[in-house]
C-alpha cells in the first residue's frame, strides 16, 4: 500500500491527512495525486467510496495560495447532498493551510450566498445551475481559477447539465488544469474531456475494486401488487438494525414511507422535493437510530454519509446498473458484511441480468417469505431480546415475582405469553401503491457492456488527443450565459 508521505503532499496538508487518520492512500488516491500535483489534466474512472474526493482534494488544497483572496479552485458537482459533502472534505484537508472553502447550492437563500462569496472563498463547491446564476449575477468571477474538477460527470450528464458545465468552463482561464471524474464514459462525456481538456491521464479504478464483495446479494421476483407485502415480511424476517429502502420516484417514497409507518414501522423518505432542512433532519434522525427504516430515491446513494447500515432494499430496481452499486454501497462498509434485496417484476428480469453482469456476480434467488415466515422472523428476534436480557442484565429483583408466577402457571404458558407481548406480529393494514411501470431501458443500459471503454482512436498510452482537425488553441467555444436557476437539482428526482 501507499503511504501519503511518498506522494510529495506538502507538510501542513500531511498535517490535516493526520489529523483525519489517513495513512494509506486508495489505488486511486496514489494515482490521481502524483499526476495531478503536477498539474496535468486528468480523467478518473472511480465509483463513489473509493476515496476519489481525497484524490482530487488533496492536490486542490496543496496548490492553493492561502495568501490570495480570489477563487483559485471549483468544483461542480451535481446535488447539493454531494457539495456539501465534498465541501466538508476539503475543509477538512484543508484544516492545516486554513483554505477557504465555500459549497453554493440550490434551495439555499442566494443572498446568503452573495454575502459569504464577499467573504473571498479561495475554493468554490456547487451544484451547476447555482454556479451559473452566481457567473450571470457577476458575484462570482472565475478568471484566476487554476484547477477545475468535475465530479460524477456521467450523473451531472443523466441530469441535463452538459451545457451548464460548458458554460462555467467557457468562464475559467484557457491554461488551467481540469480533473473530471466519472464511473462511466459515455460518449458525451468523451467528447466533453476532448472539447476542454488537454491530452489527460487515465485513471481507471480496477473492475474488481468497483465491485462489492462483502454485501450479500439477493433477488426476489414478485408482482407488482404484491412488492409491500414482501417488503414487510423481508423487514419482519431479517430485522435490520438500519434499513434503506429505494424507490424509483419522489411519489414512490412518500407513499411508501407513509405505508411502512401505517404497519408500525419507524420510517421517513427522503427526495429532491424536499426543504434542506428537512432532508439534514431526517439524515440525522436516521443516523442516531430513531428511525429504522430510511426510504429514498437515488439521492442517498449518491455521496451522502451514511454508515452502520445493516440491509438495503430495492423496492424498486434502478434504471442503470451504476445506481445499483451505488445503492447497496451505502451496506457493507468498514470491513462489515451487509445485505441487499432487490425486488424485481417477471418483465423487469432484464434489467437484473445486465446489473449482474456489471457487478460481475449473480445474485441468489429468494423465494418469496410467507405471512407464517415473517411471524417465525418476528418470534425469533423476542427469542433473541430474551436471551441477551438473560446475559447481559440483573435480574435478581424479579426472581421472586418469577418464582410467585411459576407457582400459578406453568413456564411453558408463561415464556409463551412474554414471547407474544415481545412479538411484533405481521400488520395486514391495507395500503394501496399507485403501481410504477419499470422505465425504459436507457441504450447506456442495454449496452452496459460497451459503456466506459473508450474509443481507440481516442486513446494513446491511456491519454486522450483532440479530434482530428482541433487545435488546443480552439478546443474551446464560446458559449452564451444561461440565466436557468439550479431549479433542476432542486427538482430531480433523486
Amino acid at each position: 500500500m501507499t503511504k501519503f508521505q511518498d506522494l510529495g503532499i506538502s507538510p501542513a496538508t500531511m498535517k490535516s491527512l493526520k489529523r483525519m487518520g489517513f495513512e494509506e492512500a486508495t489505488p486511486v488516491q496514489a494515482q490521481t495525486i502524483p499526476l495531478s500535483l503536477e498539474n496535468k489534466d486528468l480523467i478518473g474512472q472511480a465509483q463513489t467510496g473509493t476515496g476519489k474526493t481525497a484524490a482530487f482534494g488533496i492536490p486542490l488544497i496543496d496548490k492553493i495560495d492561502v495568501n490570495s483572496n480570489v477563487v483559485q479552485g471549483i468544483v461542480i458537482a451535481p446535488t447539493r447532498e454531494l457539495a456539501i459533502q465534498v465541501s466538508e472534505e476539503l475543509y477538512k484537508i484543508g484544516y492545516g493551510k486554513r483554505a477557504r472553502v465555500l459549497s453554493i447550492y440550490g434551495g439555499q437563500d442566494i443572498n446568503r450566498q452573495i454575502r459569504a462569496l464577499k467573504k473571498f472563498p479561495q475554493i468554490i463547491v456547487g451544484t451547476p445551475g447555482r454556479i451559473l446564476d452566481h457567473i450571470n449575477r457577476k458575484t462570482l468571477r472565475l478568471e484566476n481559477v487554476h484547477t477545475v474538477i468535475l465530479d460524477e460527470a456521467d450523473e451531472m450528464l443523466n441530469m441535463g447539465f452538459i451545457e451548464d458545465i460548458e458554460s462555467i468552463l467557457a468562464q475559467t482561464p484557457e491554461e488551467r488544469q481540469t480533473l473530471l471524474f466519472s464511473a462511466t464514459m459515455p460518449a458525451p462525456i468523451q467528447r466533453m474531456a476532448e472539447k476542454f481538456m488537454k491530452n489527460p491521464e487515465v485513471v481507471k479504478v480496477k473492475a474488481k475494486e468497483m465491485t462489492v464483495p462483502s454485501i450479500e446479494q439477493f433477488y426476489v421476483e414478485v408482482q407488482e401488487k404484491s412488492k409491500f407485502d414482501i417488503l414487510t415480511r423481508l423487514l419482519n424476517i431479517q430485522a435490520p438494525e438500519l434499513a434503506i429502502v429505494f424507490g424509483r420516484t419522489k411519489r414512490r417514497v412518500d407513499e411508501l414511507s407513509e405505508a411502512l409507518n401505517l404497519r408500525g414501522y419507524m420510517a421517513e423518505g427522503i427526495h429532491g422535493d424536499l426543504s434542506q432542512a428537512k432532508r439534514m433532519s431526517v439524515l440525522k434522525k436516521f443516523k442516531e437510530g430513531s428511525i429504522d427504516v430510511l426510504v429514498a430515491t437515488d439521492v442517498a446513494a449518491r455521496g451522502l454519509d451514511i454508515s452502520g447500515v445493516t440491509h438495503v432494499y430495492n423496492f424498486d430496481i434502478p434504471q442503470d446498473p451504476e445506481s445499483y452499486v451505488h445503492r447497496i454501497g451505502r451496506t457493507g462498509r468498514a470491513g462489515k458484511t451487509g445485505m441487499a434485496m432487490t425486488l424485481i417484476t417477471p418483465r423487469e428480469k432484464s434489467y437484473l441480468s445486465v446489473v449482474e453482469k456489471t457487478i460481475k456476480r449473480k445474485m441468489e434467488k429468494m423465494v418469496p417469505p410467507t405471512l407464517d415466515e415473517a411471524l417465525e422472523g418476528q418470534q425469533k428476534a423476542a427469542i433473541e431480546k430474551i436471551l441477551q436480557s438473560i446475559e447481559s442484565e440483573n435480574l435478581q429483583y424479579y426472581k421472586q415475582a418469577a418464582d410467585e408466577l411459576l407457582e400459578q402457571q406453568d413456564a411453558s404458558t408463561i415464556v409463551a405469553a412474554v414471547l407474544k407481548m415481545l412479538t411484533k406480529e405481521p400488520d395486514s393494514t391495507p395500503v394501496t401503491l399507485t403501481e410504477e411501470k419499470p422505465l425504459p431501458m436507457k441504450k447506456d443500459f442495454r449496452n452496459n457492456d460497451r459503456r466506459g471503454k473508450y474509443d481507440s482512436k481516442n486513446r494513446s498510452k491511456g491519454s486522450f488527443k483532440p479530434r482530428q482537425g482541433q487545435s488546443q488553441g480552439n478546443r474551446r467555444s464560446n458559449h452564451s450565459s444561461s440565466n436557468r436557476t439550479d431549479s433542476r437539482s432542486n427538482s430531480y428526482n433523486r
